[in-house]
């Protein structure tokens, strides 16, 4: 099936969610996630095929046996298009609109492998230029980080801000009217190519090495 864009439904199905998460409601309305959410979300991970390795649209449900929010499902619908384990790009939908981007997460290994190849001056001079791209680009940088210095590093030193994730992230954010159409492909491939520098980076320099 080709991906026509998510509908209105799609937003106000999370919105409606948000106001009724529970597992009666869940049931009833089933049908609005697996045609307006679901359906969608599979149409786009066989578009994104060709430029990763893997594609995974995850599941709807929580795990709760651990978390004090018991609520059962999750409030937003994620893809995941790998380039290497831990590595590429995303896509979530929720009531506000989509986010995408890419970038990389992991473990402490990875953590380990993206401070030592940022404070390395030719890794870390790298990122920095693509970085200072992409938030000219209008992408916002997220991802885990500690409030002052890791362990070990100068608060000092000239990349600090980068040395603090533990992980990183670039995304842009679409209202439902702006990702509501078949453009949203188009729009999702031009956020691949502009992605594709930090990923690379991360593939060379985060990713363990066999």
């Amino acid at each position: 099936m080709p991906f026509d864009g998510f509908s209105p439904e799609s937003f106000a199905f999370y919105a409606d969610l948000e106001a009724h998460n529970e597992r009666p409601w869940w049931l009833e309305h089933k049908h609005r996630y697996d045609e307006h959410v679901r359906a969608p979300f599979e149409a786009l991970a066989e578009e994104l095929e060709p430029v990763a390795s893997a594609v995974k649209v995850y599941r709807p449900y929580r795990d709760v046996r651990f978390a004090h929010d018991k609520t059962p499902y999750k409030t937003r619908q994620g893809l995941f298009a790998q380039r290497a384990p831990g590595i590429g790009w995303f896509l979530n939908l929720d009531a506000t609109g989509v986010s995408m981007g890419g970038g990389f997460f992991g473990d402490a290994s990875f953590t380990k492998a993206y401070r030592a190849a940022v404070e390395a001056v030719a890794a870390g001079t790298e990122l920095e230029g693509i970085v200072r791209e992409l938030e000219a680009a209008g992408y916002e940088l997220g991802g885990e980080r500690v409030k002052t210095a890791p362990r070990g590093v100068d608060p000092a030193h000239p990349r600090i801000e980068l040395l603090r994730y533990r992980f990183l992230t670039a995304r842009r954010h679409l209202t439902p009217e702006q990702a509501g159409g078949p453009e949203l492909l188009d729009a999702l491939f031009d956020t691949v190519d502009d992605l594709q520098p930090l990923v690379q980076w991360a593939v060379e320099n985060v990713a363990p090495k066999r």
